[in-house]
């Protein structure tokens, strides 16, 4: 029989306290269901427009997957986690409401095979509390803190702002 796969990912808030996730789902789960893990598991209200996007392990924002499709991005419900994962593939930059920028490192941990009798998405460890409103960016780069997050980016090509 053919062994299915799960992915460790753990998932942090980009705030100064440690408020992370880790959950495994199934390699063959689409974008859109992790996304909805996500949220679960963050207690947001999922009402809002998200986005993952490709990122390199120095959390260079790259390739959009959409929520919805807009033309020619990829779309979460249309994209298989084991499509876009691999060795050199593992991280990722989660943005859940592009007002308040709710803004998550996504980095896939661990890859094992799947216990049947497991239902997936499950959370495997949580820690620290989800801020009542999105934190402010304290995004560090080269272990300097930033003030403004919007500055220390204003040369990036990958910049969303």
């Amino acid at each position: 029989e053919n062994l299915k796969m799960i992915y460790r990912i753990r998932i942090i808030l980009d705030t100064k306290d440690d408020v992370l996730r880790d959950l495994e789902i199934k390699s063959n789960s689409s974008f859109e269901e992790l996304h909805f893990a996500i949220v679960d598991a963050f207690n947001l209200k999922g009402n809002e427009m998200a986005s993952f996007y490709l990122s390199d392990k120095n959390w260079k924002q790259g390739a959009e997957i959409t929520l919805e499709s807009f033309g020619q991005e990829k779309v979460m419900k249309n994209c298989l986690l084991s499509s876009e994962i691999n060795n050199l593939q593992t991280n990722f930059i989660y943005v859940y409401d592009f007002l308040e920028l709710w803004t998550f490192f996504v980095e896939v941990v661990d890859e094992s095979n799947e216990n049947k009798f497991i239902d997936y998405p499950q959370i495997i460890f949580s820690t620290g509390k989800v801020p009542e409103s999105a934190p402010d960016k304290i995004f560090i780069e080269d272990n300097k803190n930033h003030d403004n997050f919007e500055e220390s980016f204003d040369d990036d090509p990958y910049n969303y702002y």
